[in-house]
């Protein structure tokens, strides 16, 4: 069956979300409030670096897929609405949901009409957000889940920088749902994906995506405070170490070891909030877990650990050249990156002479951090060959040239990559 659908939020989600299923032949309304990002779309382009995406948008670009800012009428005429929109961290680490209510806001007159559809938060919320918080606002409104519509949620796991691979062949799909018939719908619309589909309760589905992404904070920050370890130690080669660790046959080459790694700690957007809003979540019930406040506390302190290495072997007047701003590699997502941290730290510490260099996200990080006293270099050549010091923080396979027994420049790799 060809379904029409609305999605509300193009970010990484949303947009691959909306392509996928129009790559699956249904008919997709994409909607964003930001009128820059949609004209982009429009265009053709991606507003952000994500492979296999930008030729998804350019098969199904006003095909099977169009953007538009009328919202009433894409919804009117969809079976399903996904809800995308950004859920940030509040000063607290709680989920702000502003964003989901404002969409409800938009769609709540169209679901007066008599159609029946599923409202999907794919947002990620923590845990009983659908069930206490939604639902509670959609019946303030005057509309009763389960008599019109039905509502559910279904949390993503995508990579950055993978997203179109891992949307298209997902190692699972869940759908938390709170009625049968939305149930019915879900595995319907799912049923072209060959993903093994999980029909579980609206907390449990939830729930799944803060397991997973909590369990990789903590095995990143297990890492970094390992390698902390093995530093006050003295004469332990960690990047062998944990190499070797990697061999153990119970990882069974799987990519976790990514996470086992140590470096400068976890950024972009969905580890540090999903890891501060599940332990907010659990401390606003009455339960603190420990092991996710340290987690959180050894996270923050890496910026200002790999700072003072920097320190202690540099002087005030030394060039130093941060090599990559994005927080992970393959990607232009420069929020909440490790780079920034750092050189605000450093900036702070009084070295100006700083370069940089990402061989993506030059544009996006000047775009997102203002610092007026860091130049910007065009390639690995030109930063190589401007700085005295030159500092690893993002493990772009570009970097690997690096020649790290020239006697004329300084490599602190913050990676463990070289």
């Amino acid at each position: 069956m060809r379904y029409t659908i609305t999605v509300i939020g193009l970010g990484f989600v949303g947009l691959t979300t909306a392509l996928a299923f129009a790559e699956k032949n249904n008919c997709v309304y994409g909607i964003d409030i930001n009128p820059d990002r949609l004209d982009t779309i429009r265009s053709g382009n991606l507003p952000f670096a994500e492979p296999g995406l930008d030729q998804a948008l350019l098969r199904h670009n006003n095909n099977n897929f169009s953007v538009t800012t009328d919202v009433k009428t894409a919804v009117k005429n969809s079976e399903f609405v996904f809800l995308c929109v950004g859920t940030p961290a509040g000063e607290k680490g709680e989920t702000d949901l502003t964003y989901i209510f404002s969409a409800i806001d938009h769609i709540s007159s169209v679901l007066h009409d008599g159609k029946y559809r599923v409202i999907v938060i794919k947002s990620t919320v923590p845990p009983s957000t659908t069930l206490e918080r939604v639902i509670p606002y959609l019946q303030k409104k005057g509309l009763s889940v389960g008599e019109r519509f039905s509502v559910a949620n279904n949390p993503e796991f995508l990579r950055e920088g993978k997203c179109w691979e891992d949307m298209m062949n997902a190692d699972r799909i869940v759908c938390g749902v709170c009625d049968q018939k939305g149930e019915s719908m879900l595995r319907s619309l799912y049923s072209r994906f060959s993903s093994p589909f999980f029909s579980v309760s609206l907390n449990t589905g939830e729930f799944i995506k803060y397991l997973s992404n909590t369990l990789l904070a903590t095995m990143i920050s297990y890492a970094n405070e390992m390698s902390k370890a093995a530093d006050a130690i003295g004469d332990v080669q960690t990047k062998e170490a944990f190499q070797i660790l990697h061999m153990d046959r119970r990882w069974g080459g799987c990519e976790m070891k990514n996470y086992v790694y140590p470096g400068c700690g976890y950024g972009g957007y969905c580890l540090p909030k999903d890891t501060q809003a599940m332990y907010a979540q659990a401390f606003s019930n009455g339960y603190e877990p420990t092991i996710l406040k340290h987690v959180i506390s050894v996270n923050e302190t890496m910026p200002q650990y790999m700072v003072d290495k920097i320190i202690r072997i540099t002087e005030l007047s030394d060039t130093i050249g941060i090599l990559g701003l994005s927080f992970k590699p393959d990607s232009d997502d420069v929020r909440d990156s490790s780079s920034a941290k750092i050189i605000s730290l450093l900036l702070q510490s009084g070295y100006n002479n700083l370069f940089a260099f990402d061989p993506l996200a030059n544009k996006a990080f000047a775009k997102e951090y203002e610092f007026e006293q860091i130049s910007y270099c065009d390639s690995l050549e030109e930063i190589y060959r401007k700085s005295k010091v030159l500092v690893l923080v993002t493990a772009w396979k570009e970097f690997a040239s690096l020649d790290k027994d020239d006697p004329n420049k300084t490599i602190l790799d913050f990676r463990y990559f070289l």
